[in-house]
């Protein structure tokens, strides 16, 4: 490494240390603030103003991994349980007692002392350094009984001589301990702030009780859902031909003319039937799938769609047949919600695999030019997505403003 790049390495860690002393300061603030409001908690204000503290920490603390990011060239993961809207006492008991909590309140606590402290040695040794060179143009204007005071009080001549000497070392000290004590700050906080092992465990464990959960609900609605089209379709209708064949069989032994139109009309309700069979167990899981994986039969949905649809799978990979099937019902809802409420003239969706720590992670968005105003209602086409997706630990986020555009972001991890 040349010594550009190592006065370059050296000038990024003076900056990054000066930036988490000024840091520090709101750290103290902060910590400050947390120490009200705990001692607030013997009242009831103390419990309610428990989640907006948590989300200013949440946020203050998400800015540091930003900035460790950036200095170390490594993104620090973050993890929070979800604040509800409208917490009970259970929900804010349980935010307090969260290990992401702790993290982030022993971060605040450790990181506005040892921030600010290491933040005056970075500054104070690069001045200190140019106050001992400068100390042999200077040192006589100064009155007799307040001689300039270094490393140790320069009187004559001969102690100025050597402050060029004390610079020398403060050189050193910066040249090599201003990346030493970045690198300790950025590495405290990247111990205090990433999710320990057990911490990771524990809430992977949670995450997998709730897609349990979820996934238990959406089996449940997939079978109603079943249950639902065989009574209301396919049984009337083999219910109907019963009918027409016991009315066949009688016109046969009284008047044989009329069992002919009898038997088409039969004939006819189970084809209906059949044909309703079949859609019934494509709907389980399309065959196309098979036939011409997760991009070829979005690309038949959108070819059906009533809505104009722009496609476009140009960085979509191949992922778990659960999963592609999960993503092709997501896709077919989303039109089929277009379609009925929200009056666009054009709908454009977007398949692609995206890559991060966690792995793999196929992303459907679709966005519409329609009217805006969608929710999630129970029972409606949104909830059932996101019960679908929720199986699989995903997450579903939904942007209608009223007046549009509307848009539909899933995001399906795909398990390698």
């Amino acid at each position: 490494m040349v010594f550009g790049d190592r006065l370059a390495v050296r000038w990024r860690a003076l900056r990054f240390l000066a930036v988490e002393a000024a840091a520090a300061v709101v750290s103290l603030c902060v910590l400050t603030a947390g120490l009200v409001v705990a001692g607030m908690l013997i009242l009831i204000v103390g419990w309610l103003a428990v989640p907006s503290y948590l989300r200013v920490l949440r946020r203050w603390a998400g800015l540091a991994r930003g900035r460790v990011g950036w200095f170390t060239g490594r993104p620090v993961p973050q993890r929070y349980p979800p604040i509800p809207d409208d917490p009970g006492f259970a929900d804010v008991l349980r935010l307090l007692v969260a290990p992401a909590t702790r993290r982030d309140a022993s971060w605040v606590a450790i990181h506005g002392f040892v921030a600010l402290v290491a933040g005056v040695i970075a500054i104070g040794l690069p001045l200190g350094m140019l106050n001992s060179f400068a100390i042999p143009f200077y040192w006589q204007l100064m009155p007799l009984d307040e001689p300039v005071v270094s490393v140790f009080p320069v009187t004559s001549w001969w102690r100025a001589a050597a402050m060029p000497l004390v610079g020398v070392g403060y050189a050193m000290l910066a040249w090599w301990g201003i990346p030493a004590l970045a690198g300790g700050v950025a590495g405290l906080a990247r111990a205090l702030l990433v999710p320990g092992r057990e911490t990771e465990l524990s809430e992977r464990v949670s995450a997998l009780t709730v897609s349990r959960a979820a996934a238990l609900d959406a089996h449940a609605a997939e079978l109603r859902r079943i249950e639902r089209d065989l009574h209301d379709g396919a049984q009337n209708r083999l219910v109907a031909v019963v009918m027409m064949l016991g009315l066949a069989e009688r016109s046969l032994r009284v008047a044989p003319d009329q069992a002919l139109p009898q038997l088409l009309r039969a004939q006819d309700a189970a084809s209906d039937a059949l044909s309703e069979l079949r859609t019934l167990v494509h709907d389980i899981y399309p065959p196309v799938l098979d036939e011409l994986g997760l991009g070829g039969a979005v690309s038949a949905l959108a070819g059906r769609s009533s809505v104009p649809c722009i496609l476009d799978t140009g960085e979509l990979r191949r992922a778990p047949a659960a999963v592609e099937a999960a993503a092709y019902f997501v896709v077919a809802e989303a039109l089929t919600n277009v379609a009925k409420h929200s009056g666009a003239e054009q709908v454009r969706v977007t398949l692609s695999t995206r890559d991060d720590e966690r792995g793999a992670t196929l992303v459907i968005d679709v966005r519409d030019d329609g009217v805006g105003g969608a929710t999630e209602a129970p029972g409606g086409g949104v909830a059932g997505i996101g019960r679908r997706v929720a199986a699989f630990e995903g997450t579903t986020t939904l942007d209608s403003p009223l007046g549009g555009p509307t848009r539909l972001e899933v995001e399906l991890p795909c398990g390698f």
